[in-house]
């Protein structure tokens, strides 16, 4: 209980305000106590579901955070909670609808308050383009992992080590990574194809341009205090950008559940703010150093989720898969880990 205190008093505090906000969101459109009831039970649906979604995206995060210095950690865990909350569940849904629908996004705001079914059905109009994108970014996050040729620690060995030898190829997984946008465009409908190619390019752009960036940044000609803290500047541009691709795809699938924005906006922020505790929680106890296949298991969720959302142009595939998915990869993972310890009196 102490635990839960420690790192989720402050997500418990806002999931409560949330709570009563959506019940009060819920109440306001329905006129009635049960829908406010309604909206409630919803915010928690999507809350669940971010929290399933994005455990892999937690354990990421943890790997990154533990290289920053305090500083960016805490700027990361402050300014990152409120571009993950207000930016990327309000902001980014206004101002997708507002170039899709040529309008400002204000008028964007009046439309989802006044007017939900049209918003959100110019909302998932996007759909293609926001998983092309956020899949391109999230493969290349996943292989880029697999290929690192002096990786010595593998999970599943059959599979990774020779997979580990092909990051002797110079953009491998760039190259990898393109094929398989081309491989389903194909699938696409005539009118989507273009843009589905478009934006997997651009997903693949911006992962090249994160990176570089990043590398930049960690200039040999600096002290080491700046230099670390230049890099940790670099990794928390690769947090957001990571953050962001994996919330595309939730924002947008949160609109089957409900059309109404502002109990997206609640559930899916109370969730995004679980992720963040769970994230601390991992770096203070030393999650990752404690079971060493952990890390392996996020990354084959992200690598599954970049399909996921691939595939999702084709065929609909619920939420609760993806997060299903997800959830049995770390937790074998996790299992993995255990034995392991086990068996080497750990």
């Amino acid at each position: 209980m102490q635990l839960m205190l420690k790192y989720f008093k402050g997500s418990i505090l806002l999931s409560l305000m949330g709570g009563a906000c959506a019940f009060w969101v819920g109440q306001y459109y329905s006129g009635t106590i049960a829908g406010g009831f309604s909206a409630l039970f919803l915010a928690t649906v999507l809350s669940v579901l971010e929290i399933s979604l994005s455990f892999d995206n937690a354990v990421v995060n943890a790997i990154v955070l533990k290289k920053m210095t305090p500083l960016w950690q805490h700027r990361f865990l402050t300014w990152g909670i409120a571009i993950a909350v207000f930016g990327m569940r309000l902001v980014f849904p206004l101002l997708l609808v507002g170039v899709m629908a040529g309008i400002n996004p204000i008028d964007a705001l009046v439309m989802a308050a006044k007017r939900p079914d049209e918003y959100a059905k110019i909302m998932l109009s996007a759909h293609v383009s926001i998983a092309a994108y956020g899949g391109a970014f999230l493969m290349l996050v996943a292989l880029k992992y697999f290929f690192e040729e002096e990786k010595d620690v593998h999970w599943v060995s059959i599979i990774e080590k020779p997979i580990s030898k092909l990051g002797r190829m110079d953009a491998v997984e760039i190259a990898i990574t393109l094929a398989i946008i081309y491989f389903f465009s194909l699938y696409q409908a005539e009118h989507e194809k273009m843009s589905f190619l478009v934006s997997g390019i651009w997903g693949i752009v911006t992962y090249v341009a994160v990176d570089g960036i990043g590398a930049f940044l960690q200039s040999p000609d600096e002290t080491q205090e700046l230099d670390l803290n230049k890099a940790s500047m670099g990794m928390f541009l690769y947090l957001e950008v990571l953050d962001a691709s994996f919330s595309f795809d939730g924002v947008v699938g949160a609109f089957a559940v409900t059309n109404n924005l502002f109990i997206i906006m609640i559930g899916l922020g109370v969730g995004a703010m679980f992720v963040r505790s769970l994230t601390i929680m991992l770096v203070d106890k030393g999650t990752l150093a404690e079971y060493r296949y952990l890390e392996h298991g996020a990354f084959y969720a992200i690598g599954s989720l970049a399909v996921i959302m691939f595939w999702g142009t084709v065929h609909h595939i619920p939420e609760v898969i993806t997060g299903l998915i997800g959830a049995i990869l770390i937790g074998m993972s996790l299992w993995s880990s255990i034995l392991y310890n086990k068996k080497n009196g750990h």
